[in-house]
């Protein structure tokens, strides 16, 4: 299968502290990847450099091949940040329009693209509420939005589902399967949570900068003896936080 976004010995440091060690890694198209790691482990670091929002001191990234960070990926990707990056003095409605013009569609298609998005993240009844009264959790379901809004080949999201109740984050997670699935879109996704781990189609663990362990949720649990992914980590040595 071909590689959706191709990872070669790419390394970040800040202020002299290695983020990202010298790592390697290739992320097939479709189906939804998962970035497993403690806070601190690289994660958000190792996202920004995939969409070219930070440049690595060493290696290169590809994505869709083309070579990061490039333009023509602009339609392609779609980027949930870990803080949410909205303008709070707009309502959702007027955010969700504000992103969408970006990407040039048509009226006719902006307003179904948000529709669908706002749908998706149960935002409909909130849309002409201005973004500075909206609590932690809806400015997140409104940032998954406007990632979702130009319909991207490449799905990346940084901790989306927190701050969300349950209930929404299981109908988000089965929308992210959806896409998957039937639009063969491809998902990555960082998270901590193990729950959320267990229903990704692969993952990589990372420790300190390094990818300690990839595979399928079910092929590392064999691999280690393990019972639970939490148990994966305890093996190699290195327990969540």
């Amino acid at each position: 299968m071909k590689n959706a976004i191709s990872i070669d010995g790419i390394a970040k440091g800040f202020q002299q502290k290695k983020v990202i060690q010298p790592l390697s890694l290739n992320i097939e198209k479709g189906g939804v990847f998962g970035l497993l790691g403690p806070s601190g482990c690289g994660k958000t670091t190792l996202i920004k450099m995939i969409v070219g929002l930070i440049n690595p001191d060493a290696g290169k990234v590809t994505v869709l091949d083309h070579e990061v960070p490039n333009e023509a990926l602009l339609m392609d990707v779609g980027y949930m940040a870990q803080s949410d990056a909205l303008y709070t003095e707009l309502t959702g409605a007027e955010n969700l329009e504000f992103f969408a013009k970006l990407y040039r569609f048509s009226k006719k298609e902006r307003r179904e693209r948000i529709q669908y998005a706002a749908e998706i993240v149960q935002l409909t009844n909130d849309l002409n509420v201005r973004v500075a009264h909206y609590s932690g959790g809806m400015k997140r379901r409104l940032s998954l939005a406007v990632a979702l809004i130009q319909n991207p080949e490449i799905l990346i999201l940084d901790e989306p589902t927190v701050g969300i109740d349950p209930v929404l984050k299981q109908s988000i997670w089965q929308e992210l399967e959806r896409l998957s699935n039937e639009d063969d879109k491809t998902i990555i996704i960082t998270t901590h949570v193990m729950d959320e781990a267990e229903r990704c189609d692969k993952l990589a663990m990372l420790r300190e900068g390094e990818i300690i362990a990839a595979g399928t949720p079910a092929a590392l649990k064999t691999q280690f003896a393990a019972e639970t992914l939490d148990d994966v980590f305890l093996r190699i040595g290195g327990g969540l936080k």
